[in-house]
């Protein structure tokens, strides 16, 4: 979130560690601007910032032809803020998914190319995995399986890449280590990503924002001398 209150603390430690990739976490819901609110104020609640109701962004987003053009500016500028730290950037994505919007997507890809990004994430959780884990997927989530094949076709036909897979919606904010544990044990062909929030503590804000996240649980599931070692074995598996 490149427009975020700890962007640039963010920054700095990304610099001190060279091997980090780091990616851009697009914002056009939740978050503020990196444009000047007077540029894209069709877009912003009476705050300043991006609304959170995602249904009704998405309406906007697609049936409103005039507010597209301040979209696409907000999307580069944001593109345009990350390139001026000078750190490499690895990939993109966007904040609540919502780049498997359509709209949304097609301007990110577009701002990715020109921004020299060759990897988008495709928010694809196969159902079938979370059934073996002893999960049951919801309507919901199987229409999301199915919907994010539209994302996965633009980003291919744009000539950028993505994993075959991607973990942590059904779970999010409760990933777990023995969690993490019984997903790397059933890993589909392919190549997955698995997503994290993690942190060593929440405050007021960061609760009030996700109050059902276990922030340092996750952060503990990362650090797990057996997810690591999991992870490596699956690794050097598919290689």
């Amino acid at each position: 979130m490149i427009a975020g209150p700890a962007a640039a603390d963010a920054v700095a430690r990304a610099r001190r560690l060279p091997d980090l990739q780091v990616g851009l976490h697009l914002v056009v819901i939740e978050g503020a601007p990196a444009l000047a609110q007077a540029d894209i104020a069709g877009l912003l609640d009476a705050a300043g910032r991006f609304p959170s109701d995602q249904l009704r962004l998405g309406l906007r987003y697609f049936f409103r032809p005039a507010i597209r053009r301040p979209l696409a500016s907000e999307i580069r500028a944001q593109f345009a803020a990350f390139a001026a730290t000078g750190l490499p950037l690895a990939h993109a994505d966007a904040h609540k998914h919502m780049h498997l919007h359509p709209t949304v997507g097609s301007l990110l890809i577009e701002a990715a190319r020109e921004y020299g990004v060759r990897r988008v994430r495709v928010p694809a959780e196969p159902p079938s995995v979370l059934r073996a884990l002893g999960d049951k997927p919801g309507w919901g989530a199987r229409a999301l399986y199915r919907w994010s094949r539209l994302l996965r076709g633009q980003i291919r036909r744009a000539g950028l890449q993505t994993t075959d897979h991607c973990f942590g919606l059904a779970w999010t904010g409760q990933m777990t280590a023995a969690r993490v544990r019984r997903l790397l044990a059933h890993l589909p062909p392919g190549s997955s990503e698995i997503y994290f929030h993690p942190a060593t503590g929440s405050d007021e804000t960061l609760r009030a924002l996700m109050p059902r996240y276990d922030h340092p649980a996750e952060l503990a599931a990362l650090l797990d001398p057996e997810v690591r070692r999991l992870a490596s074995t699956r690794s050097a598996a598919i290689r």
